[in-house]
């Protein structure tokens, strides 16, 4: 005679089983669904938004589109905010305010806030929660509250090919060069030359290229070995299959 708790405890373990695969295909339906790309831009109506363009959903926070440009092939992770102007229904003028190159990546909970002029080059890369700003407070009057002050706006420029770390802060008047290394959680406010990296708060190159020596200080870590000529991404997933599995 079968034991009831035991076919008890398996038809709720197969009801639960069930009920998640129908809950996570759900949610990549909802994501699939719910993405903003050039054909399927929902509410939004960017000024432009490149081919291969994708903001993951949920999105953050959005609105000035009509003064937002995305480049072709950006990848906007989830949650992400972007804006143009200080609030909503604002006439911004006839030029964009928010200009992201192409192939930008912006990770997870990132922001970027422009009330001012904000550009980010091609090939750029941000991890997560990273924070880019053209606006912040004032507080020249000590009777009032920070929040009160008329806040100050700069335009903020991050050249091609920089990787901006998880927790990067990027300050109004920012402009950071071409191929830079902003290390996790550093707050940038300045200018930043070509091919450096720089680390703290507030942010110092720790590191720079110089051409006839190389990265100064060296580098602590060997080089990548680069893939081979002519090696494709089959031949890749082949030589993954071909490893031992040692669990």
């Amino acid at each position: 005679m079968p034991n009831n708790r035991n076919t008890f405890s398996s038809l709720t373990a197969w009801r639960r089983r069930v009920v998640a695969r129908a809950v996570h295909r759900g949610r990549r339906w909802l994501q699939e669904a719910g993405a903003v790309t050039a054909e399927t831009p929902g509410e939004l109506r960017f000024r432009r938004i490149g081919t291969g363009t994708r903001l993951a959903f949920p999105q953050g926070t959005v609105f000035g589109e009509a003064w937002i440009e995305l480049g072709d092939h950006c990848i906007i992770g989830e949650q992400v905010t972007l804006t143009a102007g200080m609030m909503p229904d604002l006439d911004l003028g006839p030029d964009p305010i928010l200009t992201l190159g192409n192939g930008v990546v912006l990770g997870r909970g990132s922001h970027v806030i422009a009330d001012t002029t904000v550009t980010i080059g091609s090939d750029t890369y941000c991890g997560p929660y990273v924070y880019i700003t053209s606006t912040n407070h004032s507080y020249d009057d000590p009777h009032q509250p920070v929040g009160k002050q008329w806040p100050r706006a700069e335009p903020v420029e991050i050249g091609p090919g920089c990787w901006l770390g998880t927790g990067a802060v990027i300050l109004p008047g920012a402009r950071i060069g071409r191929n830079v290394v902003v290390a996790a959680g550093a707050v940038v406010r300045g200018e930043v030359p070509d091919h450096a990296v720089v680390a703290g708060a507030p942010a110092k190159v720790v590191r720079r290229w110089d051409p006839e020596q190389g990265w100064q200080p060296p580098l602590r870590t060997p080089a990548p070995v680069p893939i081979p000529e002519g090696v494709t991404p089959e031949d890749l997933r082949a030589l993954v299959a071909m490893e031992p599995d040692d669990s």
